[in-house]
């Protein structure tokens, strides 16, 4: 874009530049400023202990080279602590995501009276308040040690990552449908499975792919204090310093997500 000079004559090239987040210059400054104040105190107030961070150095060393070569000699016990995870994964998941449509339907304030909106949003926020680890070791302890209390753990986990967005995938709906079925006669359950439920299934697809990664990565987590999985086959490789084992675990577990990765794609795009 061009503008004329103050003669009239030659135009003189103008350049658009985005205006900034915040428009005055001196709360704009005062925020950067805070931060860094804030970033220098942090890390000058934090207790590092630099002499154990250097020795430990060395240490993180070792098990690096321990891990290599991976050792696969025990792949019964890998095969039997895996097979355990994964299961409880899938288990979690599928219960997860199933209990987690009602409350995100609930947790939708387009389809859903106040009342109840606030009851599963409620619900929901319960559910990410806490991290798998904190609810695994409440569960091990009602329920003993085992597969049982990864799953609930992983249950309660999945609904509430997967409600919540797909609450918001809900309220983000063509309205269009809804009220096409709504002038058609359709009843509420009607109008969710025809005008609702299709329009956020790619995403649902896509979700319920990502939740299942993300709970075979957990459930390594919650096995270290008894939730079952192969958590506890690590912490167990760990402990007897056989690196090279707990390489091949690690190994095993990022394979997996690899291959969960291209099934997800290519549902996705089937479904699509």
């Amino acid at each position: 874009m061009t503008r004329p000079d103050t003669h009239g004559s030659v135009p003189v090239p103008r350049t658009w530049r985005k205006p900034p987040f915040i428009a005055n210059p001196v709360l704009r400054y005062g925020l950067w400023i805070l931060v860094i104040a804030y970033l220098v105190w942090a890390f000058g107030s934090l207790p590092f202990n630099w002499a154990r961070i250097s020795e430990g150095l060395p240490r993180a060393a070792r098990i690096f080279g321990g891990g290599f070569p991976p050792s696969f000699e025990r792949w019964g016990l890998l095969f039997t602590g895996f097979k355990e995870s994964f299961q409880i994964a899938i288990l979690a998941t599928l219960l997860g995501v199933a209990l987690s449509i009602p409350f995100a339907v609930m947790a939708a304030k387009n389809v859903a009276p106040k009342p109840i909106y606030l009851l599963g949003r409620a619900v929901i926020i319960v559910s990410r308040s806490f991290h798998p680890v904190i609810v695994a070791i409440l569960f091990v302890a009602a329920v003993g040690f085992g597969p049982l209390a990864g799953i609930l753990t992983l249950t309660l986990y999945s609904i509430g990552f997967v409600g919540k967005l797909l609450a918001e995938e809900i309220e983000e709906i063509d309205w269009g449908q809804v009220e096409a079925m709504k002038a058609a006669g359709a009843g509420y359950l009607a109008t969710l499975f025809y005008a609702v439920f299709p329009q956020i299934l790619p995403r649902q697809v896509g979700l319920s792919m990502y939740q299942l990664d993300s709970n075979l990565r957990a459930s390594a987590v919650v096995g270290i204090v008894g939730a079952g999985g192969i958590g506890g086959t690590l912490m167990n490789a760990f402990g007897r310093y056989d690196y090279d084992f707990a390489f091949a675990i690690l190994l095993i577990i990022i394979a997996v997500i690899l291959i969960s990765e291209g099934i997800s794609g290519w549902v996705r795009k089937k479904i699509w």
